[in-house]
């Protein structure tokens, strides 16, 4: 701004003071665009004011105000002890001030993980506020937090540390049905699988779906108001990527008390998704609020940024994070009542968990905010599903709450191969014949989801011993997923 006085000293600071007494003070906006952070607009204000009052008014003309704030920001160092502008100074010399936070240690589990996730996990282990840490063993690359990271911060959420696909999820339920019947009747099922689900990038459910979680106060941030009919048209439907919606069998060596299932062979519906288009507008919204609202000293944190429960960005967050939660679980609910619907069954157990999500539990005797992106949670005796590939077998699981990993665990086989290099290095139709031998029936996916993008899943479980144990394994017949190639955050 041309007209911005510069290298100013106190004295002749003063002398920009105005003579009109009721001309109003800058707004954040206007400070913003002078160079004041947001976390420093308040004594930026305090300072006009003060200033005013010990000139000959109560309020500073637009132009002479921008001279005095625009002078303090380009030397802040200039105006550290002055009586008016000393504070915001103070604040402003803050903003550029090494980091002082010593980066917290972090343990990893499995050995077959890369370079850039573990480069990621460091940055994390930076940030502000972080307690304690952990990297399970299908982890591998994200945006922000690496998938498989594990990351407790104290009173800050970090919405990429959520992940876009907030509350992403395994939704296991056991049908009564003999299993025999997967072969006997295996156009039956099919027609089952493809009746009741919906996938793709925006793909809406018509008929609209109904569940009571439509019936909550979606007001409660502007994001989940204007999404909420978005939201309810995409109800029971599934996104692309690794998601995917599969019938197969579920063996248990020995009776499940928690499950209610003796031991033996069940047939089993087994469904990965998450909150769709309106839960990605979520995270969009807060993660640039966060970014925007850092420090400058902090911006390198970019997508790791965070959000104090404190502030109201920070409830709003949280807010918005926990009715997602709630309405992915409803978009498995709907795809689930729908398949046993067509298929003409009953679910007579399951099991569900999210693995993209944010806790308030007690670690270290404080209550932390335990961030787990494409972590499952494993809390004594807690039970949840860690899936493999199309090819290779799922684990219902039981968490031993292991403190050293945030009582975590992985989220499932973990890739080891990008889309990109996926797609240039497998034939879909070339694999999906392999997989009809072996007797798994693909209705539909991508050559990037194809078992070889992916890490060995017993290897994974083999490295996670002391995190869970095997309760049953679901073995893959019939898989649908979108088959159009498109990119999503596991």
């Amino acid at each position: 701004m041309s007209s911005i006085t510069i290298g100013l000293e106190m004295p002749q600071v003063r002398s920009l003071l105005p003579s009109n007494p009721f001309v109003p003070a800058l707004n954040r906006k206007q400070l913003q665009k002078l160079g004041v952070p947001p976390d420093c607009a308040k004594s930026a204000i305090q300072a006009l004011a003060k200033a005013a009052d010990q000139g000959t008014g109560m309020g500073l003309k637009g132009k002479r105000a921008r001279q005095l704030v625009a002078a303090v920001v380009q030397n802040p160092r200039a105006f550290e002890t002055d009586p008016i502008w000393g504070e915001l100074a103070r604040e402003l010399l803050a903003q550029d001030a090494p980091l002082a936070h010593e980066a917290i240690a972090y343990r990893t589990w499995g050995d077959d993980i890369d370079t850039a996730a573990h480069a990621q996990m460091r940055a994390a282990c930076q940030v502000p506020g972080a307690i304690a840490a952990a990297l399970m063993p299908d982890a591998h690359v994200g945006y922000g937090l690496p998938i498989g990271g594990v990351l407790a911060c104290e009173n800050a959420v970090i919405p990429y540390a959520v992940g876009v696909d907030i509350a992403c999820r395994m939704k296991l339920s056991v049908f009564d049905r003999p299993v025999e019947s997967l072969t006997n009747e295996l156009n039956h099922y099919k027609e089952a699988l493809l009746g009741g689900t919906r996938f793709g990038v925006g793909v809406e459910h018509k008929p609209a779906q109904s569940h009571p979680v439509m019936d909550q106060d979606w007001n409660i941030t502007r994001i989940t108001r204007e999404r909420k009919d978005t939201a309810w048209k995409q109800l029971g439907t599934s996104g692309s990527g690794n998601h995917f919606a599969e019938f197969g069998i579920l063996t248990l060596t020995q009776e499940e008390k928690q499950l209610g299932l003796a031991a033996g062979q069940y047939v089993a519906l087994l469904t990965h998704s998450g909150s769709r288009g309106v839960g990605a507008s979520v995270c969009d919204t807060y993660s640039r609020i966060a970014q925007t609202s850092l420090p400058r000293r902090f911006k390198d944190f970019g997508r790791l940024a965070w959000l104090s429960l404190d502030s109201q960005a920070g409830q709003e967050y949280w807010q918005a994070m926990n009715l997602m939660g709630e309405y992915a679980a409803a978009n498995h609910a709907v795809i689930h009542r729908l398949v046993a619907k067509l298929l003409g069954t009953k679910v007579i157990a399951g099991v569900e968990n999210h693995h993209n999500f944010a806790w308030k539990e007690w670690h270290e005797g404080r209550e932390l905010i335990v961030h787990r992106k494409g972590a499952t949670p494993a809390g004594p005796g807690v039970l949840g599903v860690i899936p493999g590939t199309m090819a290779d077998p799922a684990f219902v699981v039981r968490g031993l709450g292991n403190p050293q990993s945030l009582a975590s665990a992985a989220h499932g086989a973990g890739r080891c191969m990008s889309r990109k290099k996926a797609n240039n290095t497998f034939r879909f139709q070339v694999v999906r014949k392999e997989l009809e031998a072996r007797g798994v029936h693909v209705l539909a996916a991508g050559s990037d989801e194809v078992p070889g993008v992916y890490k060995d899943i017993r290897a994974v479980m083999a490295a996670q011993q002391d995190l869970v144990e095997i309760v049953a394994q679901f073995d893959p017949r019939i898989v649908r997923m979108c088959g159009d190639g498109s990119r999503a955050e596991d």
